[in-house]
């Protein structure tokens, strides 16, 4: 491998960041509440099918081709997906549907402490996911309708991240915030 080229792919990570960013704004739309007569359990095809198998595929693709963090984001998120999407048919507890909600917030809390070294985008993408995942579980223990709708809102905007990085990436506009320089803008009076 040349040492000019980073690790991974930037066409599988961007087709990744798509899958995750369309996946996660239809579950969160689903949950606000916000489009009359859409729920979440409207986008299992679409996490089934784009989040869950084609975001895990894109892991394997990111792992194999040397990128760890963003294969190990892929494919556990792929993995969320379609076990998110089979199992919503499911009658299951509000408490069991928590457990598992809050047992992938931990996962996205991983992420977001990985994704710290590669730029505000991603780590805040993380966040939010770990946020919205987190106030979904606790809505599911708490029998809270509006965790639920607040954790939608941030899966949405979650999604919205993921979808601006990926399109920032293909029509190469800018994903970081302008700086300043070192020392820049401060004076010594002396």
């Amino acid at each position: 491998m040349d040492n000019d080229v980073s690790a991974g792919s930037t066409s599988t990570s961007t087709l990744g960041h798509l899958a995750l960013g369309l996946t996660l704004l239809a579950f969160g739309i689903g949950h606000t509440g916000v489009v009359d007569g859409v729920t979440a359990a409207d986008a299992v095809s679409l996490a089934l099918y784009v989040g869950g198998i084609a975001l895990f595929v894109a892991g394997f693709l990111e792992l194999r081709a040397g990128s760890g963090f963003t294969g190990t984001a892929f494919a556990g998120l792929g993995a969320f997906w379609f076990t998110w999407g089979t199992g919503a048919d499911a009658h299951v507890s509000g408490h069991a549907a928590g457990l598992f909600l809050l047992l992938w917030a931990l996962f996205a809390l991983s992420l977001t402490l990985g994704a710290a070294g590669g730029g505000l985008l991603a780590q805040g993408m993380y966040a939010l996911l770990f946020l919205a995942l987190l106030l979904l579980g606790v809505g599911q223990f708490a029998g809270s309708g509006s965790l639920v709708k607040a954790g939608g809102w941030l899966a949405a905007v979650s999604g919205l991240a993921a979808w601006y990085g990926a399109t920032a990436a293909l029509a190469n506009w800018p994903t970081a915030l302008p700086g300043r320089a070192a020392g820049r803008g401060v004076t010594a009076t002396g």
